[in-house]
C-alpha cells in the first residue's frame, strides 16, 4: 500500500482527492490535510502567505501522525510564487518536519514533464497575468519552454473550484498553441479528475493538471509504480524512481 499525503490549502477542488483514490483503485491511499488559508486571492503577497513555513509545518505534522510515505504541497501558486530556490527550501521545510519524501505541485509539473520526454507546453491558467508568468519563470528555470500562455484572472480559489468540466474543456482547446507538445493547466483549485481523458481527447495531446501532477508525484514519492488508465497519458506512463526535481 502506498500512501501519499497532500497539504491542500483551504477548501475548493478538493473532491478531486478522492475521486482520484476512486479511480486509482486498490493498493493506492490519498490523505488530504486542509492548510490555513489567511486570505483567499491570486495575488503574490497573499500566495507568499499561503505557502509559508509555518504554515506548511502545522500541516506536515499533521500528515505524519496519520503514517504517510510523502508528502506533496498541493498548490501550484503558492510554491512557484517562491521562485525555484525558494521553493526548494519550501520542499525541505515540508520534509524535516513530516520526516517523508516531499515535494510540492511546481516541481511535479516539471517532473511530470521530463517524465513525458517533453520540453514545449502551452500553460492556460486561471490565475492573473502576473502570477501566470511567475509559473513561466518558474518552469523555465527547471528547463521547460513555454511557446504560449493564457490567463483567465480570476481571483480567489473558490470561484476556480465552481468552473463545469465544458467550461474547463473549452478554456484548456482554445489555448492550445500548435508548436506546444503539452498543455498544463495549474490551480489545484480546479476540478478536473474525471475529465482527464476528455481533455487530451480534445486538444489530441498531453494535458497535464494540477490536482493531477500532484497526486501522481505523492505517489511515485511513495513508492508506487504501476501504471493507470482513464487518468491521462502521466498516469498511463507509470512512475520513475525517486530521482527527480526536487526529491528529498
Amino acid at each position: 500500500m502506498a500512501v501519499a499525503g497532500f497539504l491542500y490549502p483551504g477548501y475548493s477542488a478538493e473532491d478531486d482527492y478522492p475521486e482520484f483514490s476512486r479511480r486509482l483503485g486498490p493498493g493506492v491511499e490519498l490523505r488530504v490535510v486542509h492548510t490555513l488559508m489567511r486570505e483567499d486571492a491570486h495575488r503574490v503577497d497573499a500566495l507568499l502567505d499561503v505557502g509559508g513555513a509555518d504554515v506548511l509545518a502545522d500541516g506536515a505534522r499533521e500528515l505524519r501522525d496519520l503514517g504517510v510515505d510523502s508528502v506533496v504541497w498541493a498548490c501550484t501558486s503558492g510554491s512557484f510564487v517562491f521562485g525555484w530556490k525558494g521553493a526548494r527550501t519550501q520542499v525541505e521545510g515540508v520534509r524535516e518536519v513530516a520526516g517523508t519524501p516531499a515535494s510540492s505541485t511546481s516541481f511535479a509539473f516539471v517532473n511530470a514533464v521530463r517524465h513525458l520526454d517533453l520540453s514545449r507546453v502551452a500553460i492556460a491558467a486561471s490565475y492573473p497575468d502576473d502570477v501566470t508568468l511567475r509559473f513561466v519563470e518558474f518552469l523555465r528555470d527547471g528547463g521547460v519552454e513555454v511557446v504560449a500562455m493564457a490567463s483567465r484572472d480570476i481571483i480567489t480559489a473558490a470561484e476556480v473550484g465552481t468552473l463545469a468540466g465544458a467550461d474547463v474543456l473549452d478554456f484548456v482547446a482554445r489555448n492550445d498553441h500548435e508548436d506546444a507538445e503539452a498543455i498544463l493547466v495549474p490551480d489545484t483549485a480546479l476540478h478536473s479528475a474525471g475529465i482527464l481523458d476528455d481533455l487530451e481527447e480534445r486538444v489530441g495531446k498531453p494535458v497535464l493538471t494540477a490536482n493531477q501532477v500532484s497526486v501522481w508525484e505523492g505517489l511515485r514519492l511513495a513508492g508506487a509504480e504501476n501504471p493507470h488508465d482513464g487518468l491521462g497519458s502521466l498516469f498511463r506512463a507509470g512512475m520513475p524512481a525517486r530521482t527527480a526535481v526536487a526529491d528529498s
